[in-house]
């Protein structure tokens, strides 16, 4: 989970100034500055290799925590509170007993890998090349339907709920059997806090949260009844999907919004063709795309942005799964202190000596698409020194930036109005002017990088009626510093093409153990 916050009428409406990534939650009660709060770290385990999982006991016990220490800390009553925003890591998931409540396994976190060889079948089986995929090709011919169109298209991969949780429904033994008695529930993080918080009595997870399982139609707004006979996944499993809109859970206004939909609207992305790279954990590049559904052959996929009322906003999303977990990575080696350091330590030297990093600790998302590929250092010599290690960090993010920006341009036919960036990573100053070098483009960094918590609490203060509208959001938003290109691409050209070699080298190395 990213972030929670609660959400009452402050003093003043000034920016939210804190900093978090993905290993930690905070409850806030405030919206635009904070007041009170309180944090907790979740662990991350790792049990095998490629596994990533969360315990879910940890993650409720510091939840109901830090909910505690927030309210005594502002010395007020839980009723005084007016509504409740969440913002969640997506698909992430878990199963439990619809009777006890009790869950069948820890957290399966979006970064595992346990499910590889199943996507690699299912992407290479005659089923989907030959059934689904050419058969809605000559379908669409003939009907021209999006959502035909949409199904040619369509591959999985590990980060998609569908085959985790196959892999789930195949290996888990007490999993089948409450599935056969009808005794199974199954959420991503949002659904589940909301379970435990209304103790069973709601049921349910928002169209933000379900589109990024692999297993819901954006086309037709419900869960995807094809896909899930195809995995033989029960839909007596899945969850009512409602809006990205109030809940009347206790007496707050809930809000349960996916964290990267709830970065954009936390940027105020409303307009067609707006884009944001959301860089934390992971870089997330998402673009409004109005009211329509559109997904790329390079892996760009369709996603509901948000849906209130009768207002459905639809996002195409690419992401590049090690951006920060890269740079803690090389903290825990000692590579830096603190991850300010990292800027300067680049800066410093005129180039990487020839050293690149390949940024694969989970493979390599769109548009290369390898769940096999490796992390690794290349070009080192005994002149290397950590300065030249870390620039080349820096420098592989901006380099991931660049290919999924270059796909996003060829294969989604919208003008782009507008580029802005967030999370905790867009504070290096070196990848976001790297960035807008490398893209030719001006990239707007607001005062508040934590726009997936900022998002949350937009939403809720829209739902309980502090805001009107979304304008009034528009002109709360501030900008700390807007980058623009100061080097030319072919400046660039020769790094990047020995990086993409690097790259390819790194490709597919897990089949070769």
């Amino acid at each position: 989970i990213h972030k929670i916050r609660m959400v009452r009428e402050p003093p003043e409406k000034e920016l939210l100034e804190s900093d978090a990534d993905q290993s930690r939650f905070l409850f806030h009660i405030s919206v635009f500055r904070v007041l009170f709060g309180g944090f907790g770290f979740v662990e991350v385990i790792y049990p095998h290799d490629g596994w990533v999982e969360i315990n879910p006991d940890v993650l409720w016990s510091q939840f109901i925590a830090v909910i505690k220490e927030a309210v005594q800390a502002a010395g007020i009553q839980m009723h005084q509170i007016v509504g409740l925003g969440i913002s969640t890591q997506r698909a992430t998931f878990i199963t439990w007993n619809k009777k006890t409540g009790n869950h069948f396994h820890n957290f399966i976190s979006w970064q595992d890998l346990r499910a590889s060889e199943l996507v690699k079948s299912w992407n290479n089986s005659i089923l989907l090349k030959v059934i689904l995929q050419n058969t809605c090709k000559v379908l669409h011919l003939f009907t021209r339907s999006k959502r035909l169109l949409g199904a040619s298209l369509f591959s999985f991969t590990t980060q998609h709920v569908s085959l985790r949780l196959v892999w789930v429904l195949q290996n888990l033994t007490e999993v089948q059997k409450a599935v056969a008695e009808g005794n199974c529930c199954f959420g991503t993080i949002d659904t589940w806090l909301l379970y435990r918080l209304t103790k069973g009595s709601e049921y349910a997870t928002d169209f933000s949260n379900a589109s990024t399982t692999g297993i819901f139609d954006p086309y037709q707004m419900c869960w995807n009844g094809i896909l899930t006979s195809l995995l033989s996944i029960p839909a007596s499993l899945l969850p009512p999907v409602e809006d990205t809109s109030q809940l009347l859970v206790l007496f707050w206004s809930f809000i349960q919004v996916a964290d990267q939909q709830s970065a954009m609207f936390g940027e105020c992305c409303f307009q067609r063709g707006d884009v944001k790279f959301t860089m934390g954990t992971g870089t997330f590049l998402d673009i409004n795309t109005g009211t329509n559904p559109q997904q790329t052959v390079g892996g760009f996929y369709p996603l509901i942005g948000w849906k209130i009322g009768p207002e459905v906003v639809c996002l195409a999303e690419g992401n590049a799964a090690d951006t920060g977990t890269a740079i803690k990575w090389a903290q825990a080696l000692n590579l830096f202190t603190e991850a300010d350091e990292t800027e300067k330590m680049a800066e410093s030297l005129q180039d990487s000596q020839g050293v690149y990093f390949v940024p694969s600790f989970s493979g390599l998302q769109a548009p290369l698409n390898d769940p096999c590929a490796c992390a690794s250092f290349m070009g080192l010599k005994s002149s290397t020194n950590r300065y030249h290690l870390v620039r080349a960090i820096l420098e592989s993010i901006a380099f991931r930036n660049k290919q999924l920006y270059e796909m996003m341009q060829k294969e989604i036919d919208i003008p782009i109005t507008r580029i802005r960036a967030d999370g905790g990573v867009c504070k290096n100053g070196f990848v976001m002017q790297m960035t807008s070098d490398l893209i030719n483009e001006k990239i707007d960094r607001p005062v508040q990088v934590d726009m997936s918590c900022l998002g949350a609490a937009s939403l809720a203060g829209l739902a309980v009626g502090f805001w009107t509208d979304k304008e009034e959001l528009n002109k709360l938003r501030k900008s700390e510093t807007v980058f623009e290109p100061q080097r030319k691409w072919k400046e660039y050209e020769p790094t990047m093409e020995n990086w993409v070699k690097a790259v390819k080298r790194s490709m597919n190395w897990y089949n070769k153990l």
